[in-house]
């Protein structure tokens, strides 16, 4: 019996915040606010599910 790989739900994002163009990763279903670390612009805010993505997406990582 062969056993079947666990598909993956959840992904990791590298976001570019539109002010500053710092680029750091975010958790696609973060549960608190994400800031910028450079310069406090909210990246990502919780929904209870994904989170909504307030920057521009460059890369997904699973």
């Amino acid at each position: 019996m062969v056993k079947a790989s666990r598909e993956t739900r959840s992904k990791f994002l590298k976001v570019k915040c539109p002010d500053c163009e710092n680029e750091q990763l975010v958790f696609e279903k973060a549960t608190s606010v994400v800031e910028c670390t450079v310069c406090g612009r909210v990246l990502a805010e919780p929904t209870g599910g994904k989170a909504v993505i307030k920057a521009d997406v460059v890369a997904t990582f699973e």
